[in-house]
């Protein structure tokens, strides 16, 4: 989960901070980043897995793209693919949940503070689906992130060389390392929406 709140990046989250998030167990990664350069069988993999999130949900899918590093040509990546769904409203679970659920997505991460923010992992891929309700401004952000990094060669360098940097450090948490880049975030969105 990116924050894209501040120029400074966050304190890290404790862990009883991520523990009221998470659902289940959560367990330190403790353990650098791996990244991994892009690799053209990503969009493949999301493909699939948007077939299979429309045949679970049918018209409940108000939108479904592939963000995150690994829907970036070019750009080094944690090889776990980033979908972005919304929905009419991402807090009333009964509407999607059990579907999901049945097609074997585990929910791992409830953030109601953070624009009713849901995250459940794949029953097979290395996935990310992250929830929004229609109309959340994360929404918009995630996907002018994706699209100004797509046609902005210099600043998907930037972001991939910050990205490398920090991936060698020892990160307890992986969200801690999503924090951790919240600076390089956030500067690279001021020139994106400096040109809208």
């Amino acid at each position: 989960m990116i924050s894209m709140q501040s120029h400074s990046n966050p304190p890290p989250k404790s862990d009883e901070d991520l523990q009221k998030v998470t659902v289940g167990e959560r367990k330190p990664h403790n353990a650098p980043v791996t990244l991994l350069e892009y690799d053209p069988e990503w969009p493949n993999q999301f493909d699939r897995e948007a077939s299979r999130i429309r045949s679970v949900l049918g018209n409940k899918v108000l939108q479904l793209e592939h963000v995150g590093s690994t829907s970036i040509p070019g750009l080094c990546a944690k090889p776990i693919i980033d979908i972005l769904l919304v929905v009419i409203d991402s807090a009333d679970e009964t509407t999607y949940v059990p579907n999901l659920e049945k097609a074997g997505y585990t929910l791992r991460i409830r953030e109601p503070e953070w624009f009713e923010h849901r995250l459940f992992k794949g029953p097979d891929t290395d996935i990310n689906l992250h929830v929004f309700s229609e109309g959340a401004s994360e929404v918009t952000r995630m996907l002018r992130f994706r699209d100004w990094l797509r046609s902005n060669n210099a600043d998907r360098d930037k972001y991939a060389s910050v990205k490398r940097h920090l991936a060698q450090r020892q990160w307890r948490h992986v969200q801690h390392y999503a924090d951790a880049k919240s600076g390089i975030v956030q500067e690279i969105m001021e020139r994106a929406n400096s040109v809208e």
